[in-house]
This record gives structure tokens, sequence and C-alpha cells, in this order.
């Protein structure tokens, strides 16, 4: 077997194609990036569907002096681009990580890894086509396809009847078929809507008793009182968000009681300001949550409960659960037992040191795996700014910040 590589990106979505074009940049490296990219985005995500962060905060990383952005991308194409008050379709952004990876990453191996294990080397990895190969180091981008939550009243339908979200692309399949949406985050909302304008019957259920369409992201060039009151950031408006999304080396210091509080709680479910219009065409059903659901027939029955009223049933040809993802560990069916076993949790996220690195020495997590230490941000494309650099830095062996010690803290 060839020598072990220095180490190793699992994932070829933003956050693994920004850390390889960074770590490119180094000659003395000898790294490989493994995956197919911008899978999720071009297979999970349904067509029509557009990013909620505004363009200038979508951007995929490189060395400064090769600065490819999104703005660089729809300059390219002849595409208007505005950097906050024009929604970035899916479709185009994927387009945008493909031309960058073809730009900076060209030699990725679009595998999917089958197993991760330890080795004498460090790490031993297998693709799904038998390659097998050692790394000293591993840095897992592997995003949230493998976190998709399902409702506890719905584990039991069969999949020819019940999906996730993130199980569709095209849409089209469920023209003319009674469709129940669940949840009212974005890609409950959208996928409603998309659902809808493809001739699809839905009803789309909600718990709550509104959906929250946020609002457009106030422009930069406002007025400086407007700025101070409500600065913009890369995860949206707001001191809150201005905080974690500038600062998410300091939110490793709050306790770690506080620290998922806040990732739990923080910008949950909401859909996107410029779909609202669209979506008062779908029928709704406020208020009610799913308490039962079984088949009859080749339907599926749903018995919804509201408060204060009795249930009531709801027969469709299909049900989508749009009901997020929850990280954890257990589900990287991947990751050697040994592995799962050793990295230690906060919660159900890893606990990481400020360079990513988890318990298990030479593994590293990235994304939002890593919110659990390094806060919301790491669930947004723009996260990938702090990660990229942080990691370039220590793999290079260069100098980090003070405010960054190396020593392993929860």
């Amino acid at each position: 077997m060839a020598a072990p590589l220095d180490f190793t990106i699992i994932g070829a979505g933003p956050y693994g194609l920004s850390l390889a074009a960074m770590l490119g940049a180094d000659p003395n490296l000898k790294h490989r990036i493994v995956g197919k990219p911008m899978h999720s985005w071009l297979t999970k995500m349904p067509k029509g569907m557009s990013l909620k962060s505004a363009g200038f905060s979508s951007n995929l990383i490189a060395p400064l002096e090769q600065e490819f952005g999104l703005r660089h991308f729809y300059e390219e194409k002849n595409l208007a681009f505005d950097p906050v008050a024009m929604p970035i379709p899916v479709d185009v952004f994927s387009a945008y990580g493909l031309a960058f990876q073809n730009r900076y990453v060209a030699d990725v191996l679009d595998e999917h890894i089958t197993e991760l294990a330890p080795c004498t080397d460090g790490f031993r990895l297998t693709t799904e086509n038998g390659t097998v190969f050692t790394t000293r180091k591993v840095v897992l981008a592997t995003g949230i396809g493998e976190f998709a939550h399902i409702p506890e009243p719905l584990n039991a339908l069969p999949t020819e009847l019940m999906t996730h979200s993130s199980a569709h692309h095209d849409l089209q399949k469920f023209s003319g078929r009674k469709v129940a949406v669940i949840g009212n985050g974005s890609s409950g909302v959208d996928l409603a809507v998309l659902l809808h304008e493809a001739g699809a019957d839905v009803t789309h259920i909600i718990r709550n008793s509104r959906t929250d369409f946020g609002c457009l992201w106030r422009d930069a060039a406002a007025g400086w009182w407007s700025r101070l009151r409500t600065p913009l950031s890369g995860i949206g408006p707001g001191w809150r968000n201005r905080v974690f999304a500038d600062l998410p080396w300091g939110f490793r210091y709050l306790p770690e009681d506080l620290r998922l509080k806040i990732v739990r709680r923080h910008l949950g479910p909401a859909a996107g300001w410029f779909i609202a219009k669209r979506a008062e065409a779908v029928p709704k059903l406020y208020g009610h949550m799913v308490r039962e659901a079984h088949v009859r027939g080749h339907a599926v029955v749903l018995r919804l409960g509201q408060e204060g009223a009795s249930a009531r049933n709801v027969s469709v040809d299909h049900v989508i659960a749009a009901t997020g993802f929850k990280v954890d560990m257990r589900r990287l069916q991947f990751l050697h037992a040994d592995l799962r076993r050793k990295v230690r949790l906060l919660g159900n996220y890893p606990r990481l040191n400020a360079h990513f690195e988890s318990t298990v020495p030479g593994l590293f997590f990235v994304g939002p795996v890593a919110a659990g230490a390094f806060g919301p941000v790491m669930r947004f494309v723009f996260g990938a700014g702090f990660t990229c650099r942080q990691l370039a830095h220590h793999f290079s062996r260069q100098p980090t910040p003070n405010l960054n010690s190396g020593l392993f803290s929860a």
C-alpha cells in the first residue's frame, strides 16, 4: 500500500471543497478529497428552491489571491447579482460549487466512503468501489445528509408512502397526487409551494400558529443608525447573529448547557421572505400535530391533534416529513465502531478543540456537526470562511492566533 497521506477530506460540499482549495495552495501537504461534488445540493433539494442566505454570505473559500466568490460566478455567466436583496436559486449555487471545484479542486475522488477505521498509520479508508488507502489525519465534511429526522408517529410508515424532504429533487412525479407536507421551516414551506405549483393536491400541516417568513436582509448601504441598531451579518441581521457569525472562536467558552440551548433554538424553523406570496395559495392546517399515522389501502391516514379541538383525519397518497435534521454521531455508519466509541460528545455533537479536532487524535469535524463547539454559524455556508482559514493555519503548521489555544477544550 502507498505511503499514508498527510490528510484526507471526506465530503465535497461547500466546506470540503473550500478546505481542499485552501490546503491545495500548500505544496508541502499531501492530501486527497473524497466525495461526490455538491451531491446533496444536486440531489436532495427540490428544483426551484432558493437559499435563505444572501449572496454576499454564500461564497466558497479559496486563497485570497485566487478569490472566486459567488459574485464572480454570476459575472462570468452574465447574470444579474445583488449581494443582499436577491434570492440565490439552489441550482445556480450548485453550478457555482461545481465551477469552483473545477477551478481549484480538480482531483476529487468521486466516490462514497464505506468505512473509516483506525490503523497504525492513522486511518484506513475504503470506498464504495474498493479503493483503500491510509492517511494520518481525516476531516469529516459530510454535511447533515446522514441526520434526517423523522417524527415518531411516522417512523412505522413504509418508504413508498412516507419520505423525508431530503429524498426529493424532481417533484413532477407527485402531479395529481394528494400529498401532506409536515414542517414549518424553509424545506417544508418551499416543498409545499413547489408541489402545489407542480400540480399536486397539497395539505401543509404546521404545528405552529403561523409561518415565519423572516424579512429582506437590511442593506449594508443603509444609514449608520440602521446599521448600528440592526447590523448585517453572514447569517442574518441583528446583533446576536453578528456575534455568532463573527466570533465563533468565542462560542467555545460559553457554558456547555448554554451552547446546546443556543444551537437548538437560535434561528429556528423559518422560510425565506421571497416565497411568502407564493405560499398564500397552499392549503394549510395551522396548529396541528400528527398524533398517529397508519396505512389504509394505498393511502396514509394521519390523525391530527389540535389544542382545544377534537382530532381530525387526513387521508393522502404520500407524506413528506420536512422535519429537519438532528446531529447524532451514532448514525455515521461508515465510522468504525472503535472511532464512534472514542469520540466524546457534547449532547450529540462531537467535542472539538480550537482546531476542530475531536477526542480521537487526527479526526476533525467541520460544518453543522461542529455547531456544538463553534455555534450556529456552522450551519451556514458562511461558516466555511472561519473553518477553512483556521484549519489551513493548523495543517500548514503556521502560528494560530493566541485566542484560539491549541490545547483541547470543550
